[in-house]
């Protein structure tokens, strides 16, 4: 597997996915802060100044690199509006393994841009850094979420339970593994 220091953007038929940058953070934290949308996400914090601290850190590592998310914004073509964000990193302790989050603003959810993120995101993981494994992790609550994963070849393949300081909480494991030889 390998880092992409030269990435600049991935292009669909209808989306742009470009390195988040720090004036992102307010529409960021704007969705993410939503409580349909929070429960679902792993970003404790979601206030813009916190916000566009991740970014600026994010923007230190290259697509692929060890260390940490690289978080990508994702636009309709012809415009800059924020449609949601995409994030990859490294599994760690995993070689091979391309961790991937995505989240969609809620005013457009439902019009399958989710799916037209999540699997340029994917192939990306897959083709470019030649990661044998994607993975992603969603509450088993999220249904469009999982439907999403599966839409692009990403496979349940554990269930498992978890808690913290509001309970109970059931999540499942999804990959898509990679065609290519190991």
């Amino acid at each position: 597997m390998q880092a992409d220091p030269d990435f600049t953007e991935l292009r669909t038929g209808r989306l742009r996915l470009r390195r988040s940058r720090p004036h992102d953070a307010e529409a960021i934290s704007a969705y993410r802060s939503d409580p349909e949308v929070h429960v679902h996400q792993g970003w404790s914090k979601t206030d813009p100044d916190h916000v566009r601290g991740e970014i600026e850190q994010m923007l230190l590592r290259a697509p692929g690199e060890p260390g940490g998310w690289v978080q990508l914004s994702v636009e309709a073509l012809g415009s800059e509006e924020l449609i949601g964000d995409v994030g990859l990193r490294p599994a760690e302790d995993e070689p091979g393994v391309i961790l991937v989050g995505y989240t969609v603003a809620p005013i457009h959810q439902g019009r399958g841009y989710a799916t037209e993120a999540v699997g340029a995101i994917v192939d990306y993981a897959l083709q470019t850094l030649g990661a044998d494994v994607v993975r992603a992790y969603a509450d088993a609550g999220n249904v469009a979420s999982v439907r999403v994963a599966a839409k692009v070849g990403l496979h349940v393949v554990e269930r498992f339970e978890g808690t913290d300081e509001e309970g109970t909480w059931h999540g499942v494991r999804m990959e898509r593994r990679a065609s290519h030889p190991t």
